[in-house]
């Protein structure tokens, strides 16, 4: 059979570039070796998340009493936890295939025999176009593997089924400290191992110190400046091991077909386009930022390329917003004042305590701050981080306001309703508040 596009992945980069493909009027084969939806939905964003809003109830829970509710003693009945998590990755999986309709879903291994043509199982197929969307995988250190028993991955203690006594999680990141904040309210005693001086290299300093603070109150034990190999892991029921992730390339035939890599991931030009022309490639088997809504957003931009190749779009990392859903969640944009004094920019930094916040105290929320970055100068909003209450749903307003290139004048003077958490961004912006 012959196709215009196939997509190989239906992760996020693949399964919206085959939607934005199909609107535009191409017939497209989109090829799964796995289940539909890929790593967000079915190990990753999606699982993570429904757990954590489990725990998140737990704790409101526990703590009813001081809003007037009085319970008995709430109870972690956790293959029920377990169960809501797989009943939502379901429905969100009939709901992929519902919109797939009018696209060909192939549930097979794909290997590229040439640019055009793919081998799907016993048979083959043509394309003019292809893209791969492969996604990525839990990475191991040299020193320290997964065995599936005492050391696994975040995608094994989805599906644990009993909650261990101790935790070592290897690894201070994203993944790391969303599973500490979520292991430690199920009764878990928590540890977090960190190469690096801060947790979440990357973030916001004054951010990450913060998230440290709040871990400590809630005895998650986090060690910093530490090589995990220097650990005696026997002191642990379990060990997550969860040092980043890495490409998944293998089992293609990119070696014989001259598709270059880099450091296993496959090397795209601007346009999403990989050595080989009529080859593009999206989401994290081809990009350094491994976000979900990034890796859709470059789906997206390959099927238009694909589409009109004679005027093609540039992709770009510009303003990327990271979400983290720790509890208190942390949202940050553009640049932390680290970056942005790295760049000798003379920047203004404007905080906003949600100590001051009636709706952060009406949730009995307090913990955190907001944190605008600007440039003195100009007066433009160069960056943002927020920990606190709804913060990844806040940043979604500075994420706005930085791709608009907004200045502090323009977002300051806008009315926010109150009460509501969204008007401790105006308020760090009035007059008084920057630094």
């Amino acid at each position: 059979m012959d196709y215009d596009l196939a997509i190989i992945g239906s992760g996020w980069a693949g399964f919206n570039a085959a939607l934005k493909a199909k609107a535009h009027g191409l017939k497209v084969a989109l090829i799964e070796k796995e289940q539909i939806g890929g790593t967000c939905l079915n190990r990753g964003c999606i699982p993570t998340k429904a757990l954590l809003q489990s725990a998140k109830i737990y704790t409101l829970t526990k703590k009813s009493k001081i809003f007037g509710i009085e319970t008995t003693t709430p109870q972690i009945n956790f293959p029920e936890i377990q169960a809501r998590k797989n009943t939502i990755i379901q429905q969100l999986q009939k709901g992929l295939e519902f919109m797939l309709k009018g696209v060909d879903f192939i549930n097979t291994q794909a290997r590229i025999l040439s640019n055009n043509t793919l081998e799907i199982g016993q048979r083959q197929i043509n394309t003019k176009f292809m893209l791969i969307a492969t996604g990525s995988k839990p990475a191991e250190l040299h020193d320290i593997k997964f065995d599936g028993k005492k050391i696994i991955s975040s995608n094994e203690i989805l599906d644990l089924r009993e909650i261990p006594k101790s935790l070592l999680i290897i690894g201070g990141g994203v993944i790391g400290c969303e599973f500490a904040s979520l292991f430690s309210v199920l009764g878990c005693q928590v540890s977090i191992v960190e190469l690096t001086p801060q947790l979440l290299p990357g973030i916001d300093k004054e951010i990450a110190k913060k998230l440290e603070t709040i871990f400590k109150k809630k005895n998650i034990r986090a060690i910093t400046n530490t090589d995990a190999k220097n650990l005696d892991l026997t002191h642990y029921e379990l060990v997550l091991l969860c040092i980043g992730r890495t490409s998944v390339t293998e089992g293609l035939g990119l070696d014989k077909l001259g598709i270059k890599l880099e450091n296993g991931r496959i090397v795209v030009d601007e346009y999403l386009k990989t050595s080989i022309p009529n080859i593009y490639a999206a989401g994290d088997c081809a990009s350094k930022i491994m976000l979900a809504h990034f890796a859709a957003y470059q789906g997206g931009i390959a099927a238009d390329n694909i589409t009109d190749p004679k005027h093609p779009k540039k992709c770009s990392d510009y303003n990327i917003p990271n979400c983290i859903f720790t509890d208190p969640e942390i949202g940050s944009v553009g640049l932390t004042e680290e970056e942005a004094k790295s760049k000798n920019i003379d920047i203004r930094i404007n905080k906003f305590d949600f100590l001051g916040s009636g709706m952060a105290r009406i949730l009995d929320e307090t913990e955190g701050f907001v944190k605008i970055i600007s440039n003195k100068k100009t007066n433009e909003i160069l960056g943002a981080s927020i920990i606190g209450p709804r913060a990844t749903e806040l940043i979604g307003i500075l994420t706005i306001a930085i791709q608009s290139r907004l200045l502090v004048t323009q977002v300051q003077d806008t009315i926010l309703a109150h009460p509501t958490l969204s008007e401790g961004i105006t308020s760090a912006l009035k007059e008084g508040y920057g630094l």
